[in-house]
């Protein structure tokens, strides 16, 4: 029997299944939560209930984010060690789904193929969340939609991203896409988001009036971005290409000169953890135009208003 109470499952594992009205709902939500975050109703909404956080890769924001989630929601958290439970290896990834439904009630999975995230979700009744795979972070993606709107309101915005079309550049396309951003990535020939992904987005751009824009040209792209956007050049799991990314990714650092070529007040960010002086300047950062650490903060009340959706 599984733990699971009712017969809603909303796993988030992309934006891409979810609505643009059920993502600003969410965004509204998250608002709420964080200006209530010690006086709202959801306090015990997750009493006697448990979530599990499945961490294959290093964390900081996300598993301490998650944690304090659940805590504030009035849940239970057992961080399961991915070595311990062998998964894939000791225990195939559907008998760990079908073990963890009848004893939790929530998964939150940090992993590397977005297959495996995939499989647990399907194999599993009770709610899974994306935690980051070697694809999708939506969660980050949300953060970020929530600090734009904190700091711009609900007007279109163009948002560069500099940098490696890798998993944070995906979701943060596929969210612009559902908000009706204008969204240009730039960076080097050869590192481009993946082009199904771009295919999607600008389908779906289409329908909220934005737009999806990829080039190699940083500084042109730069003339009319409102928001600029960054990650590490090499992703966990890339360690052995550091170097020659670190020379491939050169010219595409977030510094004053960027900002300086973009919009004025122009809003900057990044997922962190940030390799100062490599894709971002310290200048940059601890710039009054970052927004990265209120984005960091923001991760907790948008997961926070995901679990609410699912259990209330």
């Amino acid at each position: 029997m599984s733990a699971q109470i009712g017969t809603r499952k909303k796993d988030l594992l992309t934006l891409f299944d979810h609505s643009t009205e059920h993502i600003r709902e969410i965004l509204r939500l998250a608002a709420e939560l964080k200006a209530k975050r010690c006086s709202n109703q959801y306090s015990k909404l997750l009493d006697n209930k448990t979530g599990v956080l499945i961490f294959e890769k290093p964390s900081l924001r996300t598993r301490i984010s998650f944690e304090t989630a659940i805590h504030e929601l009035g849940g239970h958290v057992i961080n399961l060690a991915s070595e311990a439970v062998g998964i894939g290896t000791r225990e195939s990834i559907e008998d760990v789904a079908r073990n963890l439904e009848r004893i939790v009630h929530l998964i939150v999975y940090r992993t590397f193929g977005h297959n495996k995230i995939e499989s647990m979700a399907r194999s599993s009744a009770i709610p899974v969340i994306n935690a980051l795979t070697d694809t999708h972070h939506p969660c980050q993606a949300l953060a970020f939609g929530l600090t734009v709107a904190e700091a711009r309101g609900d007007v279109r915005q163009n948002v560069l991203f500099a940098g490696d079309g890798n998993n944070v550049c995906n979701s943060i396309m596929v969210i612009c896409a559902k908000l009706g951003h204008n969204f240009t990535f730039a960076g080097p020939k050869g590192y481009e988001p993946n082009g199904e992904i771009v295919k999607r987005c600008r389908e779906i751009a289409a329908q909220n009036g934005g737009e999806i824009n990829i080039t190699n040209d940083l500084y042109k792209a730069a003339a009319n971005a409102e928001v600029i956007y960054t990650d590490v050049w090499t992703s966990m799991g890339q360690e052995e290409q550091a170097q020659e990314r670190k020379a491939i990714f050169a010219d595409y650092q977030v510094n004053s000169a960027l900002m300086a070529a973009a919009s004025k007040d122009v809003l900057v960010s990044h997922c962190l953890p940030a390799l100062r002086g490599e894709e971002i300047t310290s200048e940059a950062l601890d710039s009054k135009n970052s927004v990265a650490f209120e984005e960091a903060e923001n991760r907790l009340h948008v997961q926070k208003a995901v679990i609410v959706q699912q259990f209330s």
